[in-house]
């Protein structure tokens, strides 16, 4: 049994929760692809051959958890099988899939439920429906980190903020709350809070950033709103500890390459962060926030010159690199593929796109080796202990608007002494 432990984004990872991409994928088409948040559709066997060398490197260096094998072993459970299928059919108003899909071998239920049931034309309004599924297939289940977020020692399930992705965060709650290779509580703003309120709560992982036991940077945009910080704000004052710091960064709402954080900002080592300069570092009208909590009291809000001001002002001093290297083209034209979101698998050893190149550059110039995906898959060398970038590639799987850090979910990391 695995207990959740992340109390930073950079320590040694020991277990992290994955979701290969599937027929999911494939299942765009132009005119769908925008009401599934994506802005091109993906080539699949291109998009795959990118991502397992992602998870390569993440099996070489740690466990790794599928999503679909947990949901199908967790079906093992009847009970905990035919209550998730109930949430699933009422929440999507297809009542009469519940048979069919329980009746299904439980490996089958869980690609069906995450690659969409294709609808029945059966009767005259289903047979001039437009649609083409009963239930929609996941296609943004790969971005892993969205729908959960270890937080400390618990799991913050997250409140999406499209419909096309609730079931994603249904399924995260029933593995984390009835899987056996788990053991943690749940934060659930939908079992915990009051209907009126909870139409106004969003939160997504990508927004979500564990510093330091004591500090959480949180993004607030399209994805996350103020209320959605709010109902964590009460669940730290709930645990009545000391001193936590949490610094809110206002996103753009355009265009769609902001949609999280962590497309802007990312923690590479005890001391490096990657930011993209035009919005973390200079004057422009995106505030940033820090709030302090002491022993379950909201101690002051104030409003800080920029997000690493206020880190600094919390006791946690970093150093940029910068997106794209100095160039504004370059740097806009990496952010928007992905070029801040990188994934540390131990301080300083971070995963990131090769197509990205000014910033690999500019990660280069601040004594980060640069190290090929493909060297390592092949025993050419090593997972470097230390300052090193692996890179993946991208080409396609940067087109579907998120990189290494949103395609993983961790669930363990050693704890850093600072």
């Amino acid at each position: 049994m695995q207990s959740i432990n992340v109390n930073s984004e950079i320590g040694q990872l020991k277990g992290v929760i994955l979701h290969t991409p599937g027929l999911e994928v494939e299942k765009m088409t132009p005119e769908n692809a925008e009401r599934a948040l994506y802005s091109d559709i993906l080539n699949l066997s291109v998009a795959l051959n990118e991502y397992n060398q992602f998870k390569s490197i993440l099996n070489k260096h740690c466990q790794t958890y599928e999503v679909k094998d947990l949901l199908s072993s967790l079906f093992e459970n009847k009970q905990v099988k035919s209550d998730l299928l109930k949430q699933i059919c009422k929440n999507e108003a297809v009542p009469e899939l519940y048979d069919a899909l329980f009746n299904l071998p439980d490996n089958e239920t869980a690609i069906q439920l995450i690659e969409g049931v294709e609808l029945i034309r059966d009767n005259l309004t289903r047979y001039l429906s437009n649609e083409r599924y009963s239930l929609r297939p996941l296609h943004n289940f790969l971005f892993t980190r969205d729908a959960s977020i270890s937080m400390y020692n618990k799991v913050l399930i997250g409140k999406m903020a499209n419909n096309v992705r609730e079931r994603e965060a249904v399924i995260m709650n029933a593995i984390f709350k009835h899987h056996h290779l788990f053991k943690t509580q749940t934060i659930n703003a939908d079992e915990t809070t009051n209907n009126q309120q909870i139409n106004q709560i969003r939160i997504e992982g990508g927004d979500v950033l564990i510093a330091k036991e004591d500090i959480l940077i949180i993004g607030t945009g399209i994805r996350t709103s103020t209320q959605g910080i709010d109902f964590i704000i009460n669940n730290i004052k709930n645990e009545k500890k000391g001193l936590h710091h949490i610094i809110v960064q206002e996103l753009p709402e355009t265009p769609e390459s902001f949609i999280h954080l962590d497309m802007v900002f990312t923690l590479l080592d005890r001391d490096t962060c990657m930011v993209y300069e035009p919005l973390i570092m200079s004057h422009n009208r995106y505030r940033t926030i820090h709030i302090t909590i002491d022993n379950g009291t909201v101690k002051c809000i104030s409003t800080e010159p920029n997000l690493l001001e206020a880190l600094k002002k919390a006791g946690m001093h970093l150093k940029p690199v910068l997106c794209g290297g100095n160039d504004i083209w370059h740097q806009e034209r990496e952010q928007w593929h992905s070029g801040a979101n990188f994934f540390a698998i131990s301080p300083g050893v971070i995963i990131g796109y090769e197509r990205n190149i000014y910033t690999i550059d500019a990660l280069n110039n601040e004594g980060f080796e640069v190290i090929k995906a493909s060297d390592i898959i092949n025993n050419n060398i090593a997972i470097p202990k230390e300052k090193a970038v692996i890179t993946i590639g991208g080409a396609e799987l940067a087109r579907g608007g998120g990189g290494a850090r949103c395609m993983s979910m961790p669930v363990k990391r050693e704890n850093i002494h600072w």
